[in-house]
């Protein structure tokens, strides 16, 4: 088996670009821009805003039930609930929604003969607000270690954008590494990794072993795996994509 001092750092970076396959849909916007995306004919579509609510939907009825689609607005969450019936006879279906914050936004989606689907809209400058703001509560040391708990938790973190991945692992010897969540924030990055021992003999497993060299905090459920056995680890870095350092 390879050696393990390091070896989870060297994969990150194929876990990094790896192109994940969400079972939700993740958008992302602005005021007045337009969302493109599918939703269920026969059962329910529920549309999320991360860091907003929905205030009201606009849209214009055809007078027939069985060639209409219904919203429904979801008063504790904010959300809203689309049915489209099988007998819809568009190919797409199309209204305006209003948030709470105040920014409109256009949906023109297609509707399929799909299972129930979930769409989560971001909006970069309302979750980049919030999110520094977050961020800058504490010094990037302690903001990190707090990340570290949310995601520990399975909590949400003001303005970050949540991604529950469906990668397959990658295996390096005995050792197998899947990216579970990824945590997105202004300047911070955090990801959740599975490890499962696939060898014969435990093996020991320590935070320097799995952290790269521009890590900012690290943190592992368990440093020792019995065969066969799983452990989490929880890495924090900076967001290349809006980081400046």
């Amino acid at each position: 088996m390879m050696p393990m001092i390091k070896i989870i750092a060297a994969l990150l970076p194929l876990l990094a670009v790896a192109s994940p396959l969400y079972a939700d849909q993740y958008k992302q916007t602005a005021d007045g821009g337009s969302i493109d995306c599918i939703v269920s004919k026969r059962e329910l579509t529920r549309v999320s805003l991360i860091g907003d609510q929905f205030a009201s939907v606009s849209k214009i009825s055809t007078g027939y039930p069985y060639n209409d689609f219904a919203v429904t607005n979801e008063p504790v969450r904010g959300d809203i609930y689309l049915s489209v019936p099988d007998t819809y006879a568009a190919a797409t279906i199309s209204f305006f929604a209003t948030t709470k914050k105040g920014f409109v936004y256009k949906f023109s989606c297609r509707a399929e003969l799909v299972d129930a689907q979930q769409i989560f809209i971001t909006n970069p400058a309302l979750a980049k607000s919030d999110a520094a703001d977050w961020e800058a509560e504490t010094p990037r040391g302690e903001a990190a270690v707090r990340l570290i708990q949310a995601m520990a938790n399975n909590q949400n973190v003001p303005g970050y954008a949540i991604r529950q991945a469906a990668v397959s692992p990658t295996r390096v010897g005995d050792l197998e590494v899947q990216l579970v969540a990824e945590y997105r924030g202004s300047s911070l990055l955090g990801k959740v990794i599975r490890l499962t021992n696939r060898s014969a003999e435990a093996l020991n497993i320590t935070e320097s072993d799995i952290a790269p060299r521009d890590s900012i905090a690290v943190s592992l459920s368990t440093t020792t795996l019995k065969s066969g056995a799983s452990t989490t680890a929880y890495l924090v870095g900076a967001n290349r994509e809006t980081s400046n350092d």
